[in-house]
């Protein structure tokens, strides 16, 4: 997802790679690694294709956890789902309500 929101995302790898996309900056960060993507200026990321990225997220302040329950689904079973089509206009309603303004479609690798 690519998004511009007024909140700091931090994020602390534990496994797996993403490529972090901030600004018109990208950077490719790994485990042990601890990335800020600060507020008022566009980010998104990109998972590496090694392994599945696992972290420790962190957004400042809270509320985008209600945006993220409101375009995710459950997960109905332990495992990270296959990927699914995006609906760009639920996406783009919840971002509305949650005040997170959505730059553009996901990036690809």
């Amino acid at each position: 997802m690519h998004r511009h929101q007024a909140e700091d995302e931090l994020f602390y790898l534990l496994s797996g790679t993403a490529e972090f996309r901030c600004d018109g900056e990208s950077f490719t960060a790994g485990p042990g690694d601890f990335v800020l993507l600060p507020v008022g200026l566009p980010h998104t990321f990109l998972v590496g294709p090694d392994e599945p990225l696992r972290t420790l997220q962190i957004t400042t302040p809270s509320g985008f956890e209600r945006f993220a329950a409101e375009a995710g689904t459950p997960a109905v079973e332990r495992r990270l789902p296959d990927p699914a089509p995006i609906d760009p206009a639920a996406l783009g309603h919840a971002g509305a309500r949650h005040g997170i303004e959505l730059l553009g479609p996901p990036p690809q690798h």
